[in-house]
């Protein structure tokens, strides 16, 4: 074999490796560069904590992670003797408040006016005695036989036992209206003051015992049956499973028709179904952590997005956690 055929040989033979490099880059290009760009996110639900207003031990726990409650339903029972002493404390406030009230309302007793009735009585006798006895005096004065001194020593006693006279009838007018109007109103004061305490104490009465607010499934429970739980200290969370959404977090090169109000397919592989979601919000995350920088091609830099959107029609089955794809 010559030089020359050895040569156009090789030729060949890289010719022929470079063509099917050629062949194979383009086959994947087309194969791997078609497939569209995925975006994921997962089902979200609103959730509530339940918590005490009032620190206690817990003494029973009605439900277990899972259960599905209603509203109104018992969850917990605590524990608080600190607070059962405090409402012993605001009645016999309240008690003793309304007692108040009640003598400022009836006044004196009846013993006391009549006391006071018979001060007035025998003060108006000495008045009488007073006067009659001014009156022979002055008499006696003007017929000349009653010295001035004498006179005026019976006109003293007289005006004295008339202002005592009217002292009496004042002390028994006093016991006969009983308190003054704004010592009455202080002790009903004092009543609607002792009877907010109670409330208030009740208030806290009721804390000891849990309820739930909405409807939904328990997905934690915290503490154990003994334990200790301080003022606002979550007992269990609460999943509103009715108030449920997607959550996506999407480059801006691919916001291409998601907008608020806008509906798009979103692929559910734990159903291996799509669904029907309509997106309610959009905000940019605020955070170079969630950029992509292409400044240097020459470009400008991709801002993310956080985008949410709910289920068109109720889904049944789906539940936090699981994955929405969007192609």
């Amino acid at each position: 074999m010559s030089a020359k055929t050895q040569h156009n040989n090789i030729l060949l033979a890289i010719i022929g490796f470079a063509a099917a490099v050629a062949i194979v880059a383009m086959i994947g290009f087309f194969a791997l560069g078609r497939d569209p760009e995925m975006i994921q996110g997962q089902v979200e639900v609103s959730e509530y904590r339940v918590s005490s207003k009032v620190p206690g031990r817990i003494l029973e726990i009605r439900v277990k992670e899972g259960d599905f409650v209603k509203i109104g339903d018992t969850l917990a029972i605590l524990d608080a003797p600190e607070v059962r002493a405090k409402m012993e404390q605001a009645q016999s406030a309240e008690n003793a408040a309304a007692a108040q009230e009640e003598m400022a309302r009836n006044g004196a007793r009846q013993e006391q006016i009549q006391g006071a009735y018979q001060l007035m009585q025998q003060a108006k006798a000495g008045l009488e005695i007073a006067e009659k006895s001014y009156h022979r005096v002055q008499r006696l004065y003007d017929e000349g036989v009653m010295s001035a001194q004498k006179r005026d020593e019976a006109y003293a006693n007289y005006k004295a036992m008339e202002a005592q006279a009217k002292a009496a009838e004042s002390q028994y007018n006093m016991a006969r209206n009983g308190a003054r109007r704004e010592e009455k109103m202080a002790a009903a004061a004092m009543v609607g003051r002792a009877r907010g305490a109670v409330n208030e104490v009740n208030s806290y009465i009721h804390e000891t015992v849990q309820i739930a607010q909405m409807e939904g499934e328990v997905s934690d429970v915290y503490p154990k049956v003994g334990e200790l739980v301080g003022t606002g200290s979550p007992i269990m969370t609460i999943s509103v499973m009715k108030d449920m959404w997607g959550t996506f977090n999407v480059r801006e090169d691919q916001l291409n028709g998601l907008a608020v109000g806008k509906t798009f397919e979103a692929f559910v592989p734990a159903f291996n179904k799509t669904i029907q979601m309509k997106v309610y919000y959009m905000k940019d995350q605020g955070s170079y952590a969630v950029w992509k920088a292409t400044k240097a091609n020459g470009q400008y830099d991709l801002k993310t997005f956080e985008v949410k959107a709910r289920p068109v029609e109720k889904i049944e089955g789906l539940r936090p956690g699981m994955s929405l794809i969007i192609k």
